[in-house]
């Protein structure tokens, strides 16, 4: 039998160590868990279990962000697609709830089913993380529920109400297990399109936020990055607009979208300087969204910004910054291979998407984009 090598003994042992934790963590739950008991499950030293992971809460997030991702790839689109944002929301609160643990489901169990997070995230950098995190789950959920239309602050708020129902009803049935009844909460979810809301203007901010600044420089566009919506790889080549975004400023990522012109290509760069936690969240948070939406709606109805992650760093370096953050906000605009437009902090994804390229037409209005504006940006992406 011819010898692994040392890349393939790494990823056997990473394999090892995650189905041990996988165990570990479904019997006794994060707060019980032992690393101790991780290792003598893998057959491994305490020491293999680290050099592969940070920490405990590192791992945890690992398995997680790995049953995520299997999940995704496995979700299957509906028969049926929903018909009105109420019946949206409802269809993926269905989907959602059915991570909801049983009356007589042990704690260690149900807390993992649910991913649960429950005293797991206790640094501040995790914790604004996974607020950042949930804004940037309700932008992707409310281009989903109304894809044929330029987003709406209303339409985002309708979907952080209705993750805010369905974390709700997850905090409460962890610690009260059959609590709640799916169906009724699945309808309640459908009947929040019914709120009135006021659909706010654009954050006062962004009137202060400075110009993007003209370019003319070469754009090589990184190669092998993969598009976490779709699964397939992401040509970063194509003209549009392309964010970077650290995971503690995905909520710029809002105004960046509402800001873009029809027909632009839209690339949201998820960046992080803590890839073993805070990457792993981010990870794992966007891939269970995602495996939830592809099985609600249909593939050209999903989100069409391109989401990518970049753990190493290699589209900052292509625009020529200088390594990123948690705080990262930087964006261009590439137009016929070249970077004709560049911005770096606060508001730099609203500054470049709403930009006019050099030498393109006049921006349009934010109305309803026709059916060949969406056709273009679908094919793009």
């Amino acid at each position: 039998m011819a010898r692994l090598t040392r890349a393939q003994q790494q990823e056997r042992t990473r394999a090892e160590v995650l189905t041990a934790a996988r165990q570990e963590f479904a019997e006794h739950g994060y707060g019980d868990a032992r690393i101790d008991r991780i290792a003598e499950r893998a057959e491994l030293t305490r020491g293999a279990v680290y050099s592969n992971f940070t920490g405990k809460r590192a791992l945890y997030l690992a398995v997680l962000a790995d049953a995520a991702e299997h999940a995704r790839a496995r979700a299957e689109p509906p028969t049926e697609f929903p018909e009105s944002p109420g019946r949206a929301l409802g269809a993926f609160a269905r989907v959602w709830l059915e991570r909801l643990p049983f009356a007589g489901d042990t704690p260690g169990s149900g807390h993992f089913q649910l991913g649960s997070l429950s005293g797991v995230l206790d640094t501040e950098q995790t914790r604004t993380a996974l607020a950042e995190l949930v804004r940037f789950e309700a932008l992707l959920l409310a281009l989903a529920v109304e894809p044929s239309a330029a987003v709406r602050t209303r339409t985002v708020r309708l979907a952080e109400l209705a993750l805010t129902l369905l974390h709700g009803a997850a905090a409460l049935a962890e610690n009260a297990p059959g609590v709640g009844d799916p169906f009724d909460l699945a309808r309640a979810a459908e009947h929040l399109a019914d709120i009135t809301l006021i659909d706010d203007a654009e954050p006062p901010h962004l009137s202060f936020v400075a110009p993007a600044q003209p370019a003319t420089d070469p754009w090589a566009a990184p190669r092998g990055l993969r598009d976490e919506i779709t699964g397939r790889p992401a040509d970063l080549g194509v003209d549009g607009v392309v964010v970077v975004l650290g995971v503690r400023r995905l909520s710029a990522a809002e105004e960046a979208v509402r800001s873009a012109r029809p027909g632009d290509a839209v690339t949201l760069v998820v960046v992080t300087d803590d890839p073993a936690e805070v990457g792993r969240l981010a990870r794992l948070r966007i891939a269970d969204l995602v495996g939830c939406l592809r099985r609600v709606f249909a593939e050209g109805d999903l989100p069409r910004p391109r989401i990518v992650f970049d753990d190493i760093g290699t589209v900052c370096a292509a625009i020529g910054r200088k390594p990123a953050d948690d705080h990262t906000e930087v964006a261009i605009r590439v137009r016929d291979g070249l970077i004709v437009a560049r911005a770096d902090g606060r508001g730099a994804g609203h500054a470049v998407a709403d930009r006019d390229a050099p030498g393109g037409r006049a921006r349009e209005g934010r109305g309803q984009r026709d059916s060949a504006d969406a056709g273009r940006l679908t094919d793009e992406a």
